[in-house]
């Protein structure tokens, strides 16, 4: 039952978000009314992934070496700093004033980055759906919208702000992991 509540949860996660570009006059054809279902749809989402990764069977699927926790560790960093970079009104941190969807390029690497040290079924089918949907978010966007203008260059303080900030979010995370019982820098 559990990978069933994943997999909806999955299922509802990308249709929801896929809503506004694949079907773009039903989305606008109902307004307003239609953030609240769309914001619900992804609240329900979240809590099916949430519910059924938590209580699926653990069937692994490979062994990843200890290795990948350091890995994981860092590109963990860089996908919170990535994520975070276009949060600046106006001018953007790097990479955002240099790539065009930098959160979901933080989303790319998060999945990734949890893909390399989680190598059971439930964690596949999670992250790994979670990584192709932001692919294909990428890939709809630049469909629906070719044109892109770079913003320009944050300065010095927005950079440090952004680094204060990932720091925090990062401890915080692991903090969340540990509190949960999972040891984000290994055993």
């Amino acid at each position: 039952m559990s990978f069933v509540l994943l997999i909806a949860g999955l299922v509802l996660w990308t249709g929801a978000h896929y809503f506004k570009r694949l079907m773009p006059e039903k989305r606008a054809a109902m307004g307003d009314m239609g953030k609240g279902v769309v914001a619900a749809a992804i609240a329900i989402a979240l809590v099916l992934m949430i519910l059924g990764y938590r209580g699926a069977e653990f069937i692994s699927v490979w062994y990843p070496p200890a290795i990948f926790t350091h890995v994981n560790n860092a590109l963990m960093l860089l996908a919170l700093w990535v994520y975070g970079s276009s949060a600046a009104k106006g001018a953007k941190a790097w990479p955002a004033y240099r790539t065009r969807h930098p959160q979901l390029l933080g989303v790319k690497i998060w999945a990734f980055a949890h893909l390399l040290v989680n190598g059971d079924l439930a964690s596949i089918l999670l992250f790994g759906s979670i990584l192709g949907w932001a692919v294909g978010s990428v890939i709809l966007i630049n469909k629906a919208e070719p044109d892109w203008t770079a913003p320009e260059k944050a300065g010095t303080k927005t950079t440090i702000r952004l680094a204060v900030i990932t720091v925090v979010l990062y401890v915080l995370i692991a903090g969340i992991h540990a509190w949960l019982g999972v040891s984000p820098f290994g055993a």
